[in-house]
């Protein structure tokens, strides 16, 4: 009951309601058709037509009913509303074809042989049949086509409305995992980028960005307060992905996450908003809903469940703070990310997963029942730029999930998926349930607001990440820098105690409250 539960969102219950109205015209459609061409022929009276019509009227009130049933029922299992792998694939018009054809058989098989559905007129399923084969294909691509005219014209209105001041981009934590492939994108698109990072990953995943003379980068620590002074000079929007990432790698050291993800976040928002730059994107997490049984939205209530989910939460109050008349930050809260990046990571559910399965043979999963939704590494590069390039009324301010409704995964379907495009691995669940976390995110906000919607799916991913195991472009992914867990507890890594220069004003000082039983986080800044 509950995996139904999370499966009816708002946009189901309109497409089931949009394809009962058609279920129904197209019946109803058919009987008038039928007594039409009775009247056209014209070898029935006016009494015999009579009696037509109102036994029309009563076969359809007596088996209405139970036509929209069965083809519910039937549209249901084909995934129509679960958005199934056959049904999201190349093939979707054929499966409607085929639902609705076992729809009408199973029915006139009910009507000719269930005493009290006889008798029904054969001729009338013989009309309704291709008509709602019609409307049904007719709307689902006349909606593709339509979504496809509305981006077209959001490109064009964007490069219309655009504010033209926005040239210099600043990204902070630009070599890392997201940053890495968001600084590539924007060099396409004509950007003069800018990199602040402390490189504690290295700098192999922007090396081969250096002779692009539209690309600097500037190694300092995001809790450097004269780093970041130079590295906002002349900038036009700020986009802040320079924070720890990951529950265990959190967890490691309080204070230094406290530092990273909420003061010097807090710090170089100030400094954005003091040099006049309006546009500032944030990079958080549905980490901050920690575990809950309902679909989730943007307004939804924030559970966090880790250290990392209550600094999210921090930083997204202080950042909100600070929005006015020319300070305008978006809050990105980021789907569990997967794909190949320049700068790999093998500490996310699906990378690792799709390693251990090329690698070890084996694709491991504990619990497996936790929802989690995901979205790939390129499409956040992709969500990001899409937030600096809208007119400004449309995300100053706003808080966006960022993913895709048909990426709600339980881990145990992640691990089905896996298993089917490597079936030479093992499936093997080791019970428990490690992870708390437990969400499932709606993404009809972005969606609606700004036409995003990813142009990738978990199969592409695994698809790419097995190929650079396969062919020798990643030999070891247990090495510790593909992993930020494995790098910030290397002896080696001093982050924690360099000279750093950040200031009292911006200490954090946690403060963790309960409401009504559940945790809730209130991180204030001194």
């Amino acid at each position: 009951m509950l995996k139904l539960s999370r499966r009816i969102s708002k946009e189901v219950i309109v497409r089931v309601v949009a394809d009962v109205a058609m279920l129904n015209g197209a019946l109803l459609v058919a009987f008038v058709i039928r007594f039409l061409v009775f009247v056209a022929l014209g070898k029935s009276t006016s009494g015999e037509l009579t009696k037509m019509f109102w036994n029309s009227l009563e076969t359809y009130a007596l088996t209405g009913w139970l036509f929209t049933l069965l083809n519910l029922v039937i549209f249901w299992l084909g995934g129509f509303y679960t958005h199934g792998r056959v049904y999201r694939g190349r093939y979707k018009m054929l499966v409607i074809i085929q639902a609705v054809s076992l729809a009408y058989v199973i029915f006139g098989f009910l009507t000719y042989f269930v005493r009290p559905l006889v008798p029904f007129p054969r001729s009338v399923l013989g009309v309704a049949w291709p008509l709602t084969i019609g409307l049904l294909v007719g709307s689902r691509m006349w909606a593709r086509i339509w979504r496809r005219v509305i981006k077209a014209e959001d490109r064009i209105f964007r490069e219309v409305e655009r504010d033209d001041t926005i040239r210099n981009v600043l990204v902070i934590g630009g070599a890392g995992y997201i940053g890495s492939v968001l600084c590539r994108q924007l060099l396409e698109k004509g950007y003069q980028v800018r990199v602040l990072d402390a490189l504690l990953y290295g700098q192999e995943s922007l090396s081969d960005l250096a002779d692009n003379p539209r690309f600097e980068l500037m190694e300092g620590d995001s809790r450097d307060v004269s780093a970041v002074f130079r590295a906002v000079l002349d900038m036009d929007a700020v986009v802040h992905l320079g924070e720890l990432v990951g529950d265990p790698a959190c967890a490691l050291d309080e204070k230094l996450t406290l530092e990273i993800n909420l003061a010097a976040t807090r710090m170089v928002a100030e400094a954005a908003k003091g040099y006049g730059i309006k546009r500032f994107a944030y990079a958080s997490s549905c980490s901050v809903y920690g575990a809950s049984q309902e679909i989730l939205n943007e307004k939804s209530r924030l559970k966090p469940v880790s250290l990392y989910a209550r600094a999210k939460i921090g930083s997204e109050q202080a950042l909100l703070a600070l929005d006015g008349p020319d300070f305008h930050p978006v809050i990105l809260r980021f789907a569990t990310v997967y794909g190949l990046s320049p700068r790999p990571r093998f500490d996310l559910v699906i990378n690792i997963l799709t390693a251990k399965a090329v690698r070890d043979g084996e694709i491991t999963i504990f619990g497996g029942e936790q929802w989690r939704p995901f979205v790939h590494v390129a499409d956040v590069a992709e969500a990001i730029v899409r937030c600096l390039e809208a007119p400004l009324d449309s995300v100053k301010g706003q808080v966006f999930n960022v993913g895709s409704d048909e990426q709600n995964y339980t881990i145990t379907q992640v691990g089905e998926l896996i298993h089917g495009l490597i079936p030479e691995a093992q499936l093997v669940n080791r019970g428990g349930d490690v992870d708390r976390r437990d969400y499932h995110v709606s993404f009809a906000k972005i969606q609606r607001e700004l036409n995003f919607e990813p142009h990738h799916t978990v199969e592409d991913g695994v698809r790419e990440i097995e190929a650079a195991l396969r062919k020798g472009r990643i030999e070891d992914y247990r090495e510790n820098r593909y992993s930020n867990y494995k790098t910030l507890s290397d002896p080696a890594n001093h982050l924690s105690i360099r000279s750093r220069h950040i200031t009292e004003l911006y200490a954090p000082r946690p403060a963790i409250e309960r409401e009504d039983g559940a945790v809730v986080a209130r991180v204030s800044l001194v």
